[in-house]
């Protein structure tokens, strides 16, 4: 279980983590952190670890990525200061290499299928796609048969149409949509059908001050009870008022704002996906490889116990190769646990019934792609970024609002009118009406004026102040998500070369192990550089993949890249 809280204080929030970053908790932990650096990313960060008990690799990632961010950490413990200090003092070189630097042992086989896949057209994009239909297709409470099997492309297209976050945008802007409607109606014509029937008395007295209205006749002390029925339509509409008008051009750019906020989770929903997609492929593969490091290890240690049998090994390398088999097997629970939370916490992002088991049907791939240009992929981000456009329309709606307070100084021309049907009853009315036309013009308001166009004027001040801040930050994203994916691609290549010297080394210790030249040390210590150059693969395709994904966010393209 992990609890999250947040406490902003001036220019500084506090995040305190309670719990265990594992599995889908390190999604929980990573959507919050991203709804809090979105929102505001030149906020200065402390994430308080002191409540943490345990700490998965996926966590440490996040971890990294968080600090990269700008993030500051504390921790007690032995553990947590461990991978705090980790995290502060290693570069970018050596967080590569220590990520998944402890896992052992090496499968051959899987690896040149891994290998196969890296001419693949992409990650999104699977050889053998899916017919079944993204929504289980089972009755309401009963549990979904057989497992989902989804590619990239189907699991976005599925979260844009279910996830929850995405739902309350759309919500959002249409709410915006209706404001506008609403501030438009002031601009119209509005008209009411009204019908009353009442019963009067009038105090003349009070009415006339009682002075008789004819001299020498007395004035009566009130007329009535007397009855009085109307019916008949009244009207109004507005004929020259430049306030109303710039409040409703206001509302048309707060719809604009609102729907380009929508478009803006849309795209961080998509990225929250990707990265939980990628991130659970990387899990995949982690199982594929410990399986296929159990089998070396099996294979290790039945060759050791043969040559014991036969004379020529010794009990010491039998021992050793069941040790190393038996390490490979508790990593191998580990990977498949950290699968399965994976696959948890997609399932989640999807809104799908928690009883779904879901497969993926794409694969981690890698494919040459040119190094987009810095000032163009800046230029394309401040015209394609939802938030950009937000910012601007809200900028415009403030200086609508702006000016429709200082219109409010200028003279309006209003019609009204009625028509009744009046009568002392029902069958005695005559038709009756009054049309007029009135022009009011403000005088002397106390300064209210004059005290709202300054608050607008400043509001329109913090909003620039705003735009400039997004548009640095906007330069930022892409730089950096520029400068991962190059790392990414270089990453790539040196580690294929690393698994190719890594599996000459182990074949030709196990030939030195087999022919009696060497004893199973050779082997295992291969083994060992062959498990860490194929993690650093995995690690580097995941980067890779991740870095695509960051930078197609970062200027604006998460959905026409991921969805089609």
């Amino acid at each position: 279980m992990l609890r999250i809280t947040t406490e902003t204080k001036l220019s500084k929030t506090v995040i305190t983590v309670e719990g265990r970053i594992v599995g889908p908790q390190v999604a929980t932990l990573e959507q919050c952190w991203r709804e809090l650096f979105a929102n505001a990313p030149k906020q200065k960060y402390i994430v308080n670890l002191c409540g943490v008990s345990f700490i998965d690799k996926a966590g440490k990632v996040l971890l990294q990525e968080m600090h990269r961010l700008g993030a500051e950490f504390q921790a007690v413990g032995c553990l947590n200061q461990a991978i705090v200090d980790e995290i502060s003092k290693s570069d970018e070189e050596s967080g590569r290499g220590e990520k998944r630097g402890k896992k052992k042992g090496a499968p051959i086989i899987f690896y040149v299928v891994l290998f196969s896949l890296l001419g693949a057209p992409g990650l999104g994009r699977a050889q053998q796609q899916n017919a079944a239909q993204p929504k289980s297709s089972a009755l309401p409470g009963s549990a979904p048969t057989g497992s989902l099997k989804l590619t990239l492309e189907q699991a976005v297209s599925l979260a844009l149409k279910q996830n929850p976050t995405e739902q309350i945008a759309l919500i959002t802007a249409a709410e915006s949509v209706q404001d506008k409607n609403v501030s438009r109606a002031g601009l119209l014509p509005q008209a009411e059908m009204k019908t009353a029937y009442s019963i009067n008395r009038i105090n003349l007295l009070a009415e006339f001050g009682g002075k008789p209205l004819v001299p020498g006749f007395a004035l009566p002390g009130h007329v009535g009870p007397y009855e009085m029925f109307s019916s008949g339509p009244a009207f109004s509409t507005p004929i020259f008022d430049l306030s109303l008008w710039k409040q409703y051009q206001s509302a048309r750019s707060n719809m604009d704002a609102a729907q380009a906020n929508s478009l803006s989770t849309r795209e961080q929903v998509i990225l929250l996906v990707v990265s939980q997609y990628i991130g659970a492929l990387r899990d995949v593969a982690d199982v594929q490889a410990s399986k296929s490091r159990v089998d070396l290890a099996q294979a290790l240690y039945d060759q050791a116990a043969d040559l014991q049998k036969e004379g020529v090994g010794t009990g010491i390398d039998t021992l050793r190769a069941n040790v190393e088999l038996q390490n490979e097997k508790q990593r191998l629970i580990e990977a498949e646990n950290n699968r399965d939370a994976s696959l948890f916490a997609l399932s989640k992002l999807l809104n799908l019934d928690p009883r779904q088991k879901v497969e993926l049907a794409d694969s981690l791939g890698f494919f040459e792609t040119p190094q987009p240009d810095v000032n163009r992929s800046i230029d394309e981000a401040l015209g394609g970024r939802p938030e950009w456009k937000a910012i601007v329309a809200q900028e415009k709606a403030l200086r609508y609002d702006k000016e429709s307070i200082q219109d409010s100084r200028l003279p309006s021309l209003d019609f009204n009118g009625n028509w009744y049907y009046l009568g002392t009853k029902l069958d005695n009315g005559i038709p009756t009406y009054q049309y007029q036309a009135s022009l009011n013009f403000p005088i002397f308001t106390s300064g209210r004026i004059k005290a709202q166009v300054t608050k607008a004027d400043l509001e329109v001040q913090r909003i620039e102040q705003q735009k400039d801040d997004l548009r640095n930050q906007i330069g930022l994203d892409v730089k950096t998500s520029l400068l991962n994916l190059e790392s990414a691609r270089n990453e790539v290549q040196v580690a294929n070369l690393g698994v190719q010297l890594a599996n000459q080394e182990v074949g030709q210790a196990r030939d030195r192990f087999e022919a009696g030249v060497a004893n199973n040390i050779e082997v295992i210590t291969a083994q060992d550089s062959l498990s860490r150059a194929n993690d650093n693969q995995i690690a580097a395709l995941y980067r890779f993949n991740q870095a695509r994904a960051d930078y197609a966010r970062a200027i604006g393209q998460m959905e026409r890249t991921y969805s089609k």
